[in-house]
């Protein structure tokens, strides 16, 4: 099943505390509570969209430390939870599902801890559902999203020559070749026998990778692809770089795979998550940090 959200967290977790009565760490809730909901290991598995963390082990976190800040656990260290008897209290006469809107009514500090946005969250219970690291996660993916597609936008528009430009760079600033300007070449606008750029794949340049970079509308078929590996064969060349603004046919996939040279197919959402990655037409406007507590700097003598 799909990881349960802080709704559907927060009460059973109290109830496992609750049943243990001790001090419990929060890697145990983790372990303990998971079977209540029929996890399965890929369900476990499943990570938040930055990748820094489980999503079950970031939700269950969440759901405890709601259930702290509304005082109905105490915590007397960092990742240590026990029910008290406002959390048993709760338990006895609190409503089946604890919502964050419960818990702002009960709690006038877990009020002050939330953002009223949190509290209300109207006819869409996406706050619900989501912790803080989820919803950033979530904010960037949309904002990475339109940017890729802006990127594809103005590459479609550039002159082709312009393109093999772009590929070049981007090949540069993933760390192929040396300096710039000696590592990397695209070739004349004619007479390229279907290269349209050179690489160094070190800073030695003991090996280089040949390069075709096109922007296409449709999807790039098996004949230009074993074109390109045609012209490879008459540079006595074993790596290539076939880079399109489109995608694949699933023939042309099948055909890259199973070539002795080592052909690597890079398909149009693909180059714009490497152009942002490495930082290719793009520049940041915004930095955020997200910091946490530094228990052991409080438990130095």
């Amino acid at each position: 099943m799909a990881i349960p959200h802080l709704d559907q967290i927060r009460r059973p977790a109290l109830e496992l505390l609750a049943t243990r009565g001790t001090l419990t760490k929060i890697g145990d809730v983790f372990e303990q509570l998971a079977p209540r909901f029929d996890l399965t290991e890929d369900d476990l598995s499943e990570m938040l969209p930055s990748g820094t963390q489980r999503k079950w082990n970031n939700r269950v976190n969440w759901s405890c430390f709601d259930l702290y800040k509304a005082k109905l656990l105490d915590r007397p260290s960092k990742g240590y939870y026990q029910i008290n008897e406002a959390g048993r209290k709760a338990l006895q006469e609190g409503p089946p599902a604890i919502t964050r809107k419960y818990l702002s009514e009960i709690s006038g500090d877990f009020a002050d801890f939330v953002s009223p946005s949190l509290i209300e969250p109207g006819p869409q219970p996406e706050p619900e559902e989501k912790t803080p690291e989820e919803q950033i996660g979530t904010a960037m993916a949309t904002l990475e999203k339109s940017l890729r597609s802006e990127l594809l936008d103005r590459l479609a528009a550039v002159k082709p020559y312009r393109f093999e430009q772009v590929v070049i760079d981007l090949l540069f600033a993933m760390g192929y070749g040396g300096s710039r300007e000696e590592a990397a070449q695209v070739t004349k606008r004619s007479g390229d026998e279907g290269i349209d750029g050179i690489i160094n794949e070190d800073r030695l340049g003991l090996d280089v990778i040949y390069v075709q970079a096109k922007r296409w509308k449709g999807n790039v078929g098996r004949p230009e692809v074993q074109g390109f590996v045609g012209a490879l064969a008459g540079k006595q060349a074993h790596k290539g770089v076939f880079i399109t603004t489109s995608g694949f046919t699933q023939e042309a996939i099948v055909f890259a795979k199973n070539i002795p040279q080592k052909v690597i197919l890079i398909d149009g959402p693909r180059l714009a998550e490497l152009m942002i990655e490495h930082n290719v037409g793009v520049t940041a406007v915004e930095t955020y940090t997200v910091k946490q507590m530094d228990s052991d700097y409080f438990d130095r003598n």
